[in-house]
């Protein structure tokens, strides 16, 4: 098994989110850039409820790259829910898929890397061999 590739398979994590008045832009839905802070809430949330509170107490992380595909707008009143499920992780680097719903209609699509910095240094850290058995549970 490489690094890389996990032998089970992640599990997802799913993170409802509120609609507030102030994410609306001028066109009446939600602007796209509040999808990205969404989708940090959604990775720090799983990070938050899988890892040991050792590991949430002494690692941090910052955002590397997003990739983000648009498929349908989002509007005040709608029921939306991040599914973001962490797909590997190798040295300090972490890697998440995010798919931003309502209902089950797709509204994006985001692909994201992380860096795992050392809370204290702020110094990339590397993601310890451990927390595999967290984010990729045997029985899926």
């Amino acid at each position: 098994m490489s690094v890389n590739q996990p032998a089970a398979s992640p599990a997802s994590f799913d993170h409802p989110i509120t609609v507030e008045p102030a994410d609306i832009d001028f066109m009446g839905h939600v602007n796209n850039a509040r999808y990205l802070n969404w989708v940090q809430d959604a990775v720090l949330a799983h990070w938050n409820k899988l890892a040991p509170a050792e590991d949430v107490a002494s690692k941090a992380w910052v955002a590397l790259k997003h990739e983000i595909t648009y498929r349908k707008p989002a509007f005040l009143e709608d029921d939306v829910i991040a599914q973001t499920v962490l797909e590997s992780f190798n040295g300090a680097r972490a890697f998440y898929h995010t798919v931003i719903k309502r209902g089950e209609d797709v509204l994006a699509e985001v692909k994201s890397s992380w860096c795992c910095i050392d809370a204290e240094t702020l110094r990339p850290a590397r993601i310890g061999e451990h927390l595999r058995q967290f984010f990729f549970p045997e029985n899926g």
